[in-house]
């Protein structure tokens, strides 16, 4: 089965870049897969496309060397199990606020003894080579994502889940959920000590610890900060920045 380099990055502590996808484009997914990102992730949840176009992101991202990762709309296991058949290589899956939640969400992406994955792979085949099923359960990368305060005081049973690979920070609904306004790179010390907290005990369990930032400088800061996984921004949140700087510079030469 083809490897998860994202297991390997991690291993070798080499900081770990995902472009993250909002916008419903097999084209732009293209052109983010191919632009050095170590992967890419589909957002199911927020992102502005259905199943069929996130079908042919995934297909267009595997073009590349990147590896293919999807934000499903929710902890539900027959929609984590299509787009793990459709060929994500890993979930980061939203909302888990539990042990219960985190022991559902990785069920639902093994394969039976360890889990409930329903057989049927089809183009996870395709891209992940005839022997999926055998190699799949220990291939698949599972990231709990923490944005809730009741996920906040579980941290420490969510991280201890068997089978579950590493989290990754929502810091948007984090900020929300504790009070704070919702900025990436809060200096609130209230998400200064939960981005923290987070972190810590997440590397403690020797595990992956991702975070979405708000800009590459943002997420330079959290890979300083020990975080093994950044998100510098999404596709929209880069175009329009780099629209306005293009506009920008246009009406300063006019003045």
């Amino acid at each position: 089965m083809r490897p998860n380099a994202l297991r390997s990055l991690k291993a070798a502590g080499t900081p770990i870049l995902t472009g993250w996808l909002s916008i419903g484009a097999s084209y732009s997914a293209e052109i983010a897969a191919h632009a050095g990102y170590h992967a890419v992730t589909v957002d199911a949840q927020h992102g502005m496309m259905g199943f069929d176009v996130a079908l042919a992101m995934l297909q267009a991202i595997s073009t590349s060397g990147a590896v293919p990762l999807v934000r499903p709309s929710a902890n539900n296991p027959a929609e984590i199990m299509r787009w793990l058949d459709a060929g994500a290589y890993g979930v980061i899956c939203p909302m888990i606020s539990t042990r219960g939640d985190a022991e559902a969400f990785v069920a639902a992406c093994r394969y039976p003894p360890v889990g409930v994955r329903s057989f049927g792979p089809c183009r996870g085949l395709l891209y992940g080579g005839p022997d999926y099923f055998a190699g799949a359960n220990e291939v698949i990368l599972t990231l709990a994502m923490i944005e809730t305060a009741e996920g906040l005081a579980n941290l420490e049973a969510i991280v201890a889940t068997p089978g579950l690979d590493g989290v990754y920070v929502g810091p948007n609904d984090l900020a929300l959920a504790l009070g704070c306004t919702p900025v990436p790179e809060s200096d609130d010390p209230v998400m200064i000590e939960a981005i923290a907290r987070i972190q810590a005990a997440t590397s403690a369990a020797g595990k992956l610890s991702g975070i979405f930032c708000g800009s590459g400088a943002g997420a330079a800061r959290r890979v300083r900060e020990g975080f093994d996984l950044v998100t510098p921004g999404n596709d929209a949140m880069l175009l329009k920045a780099a629209i306005a700087q293009s506009l920008q510079a246009v009406a300063q030469a006019g003045q």
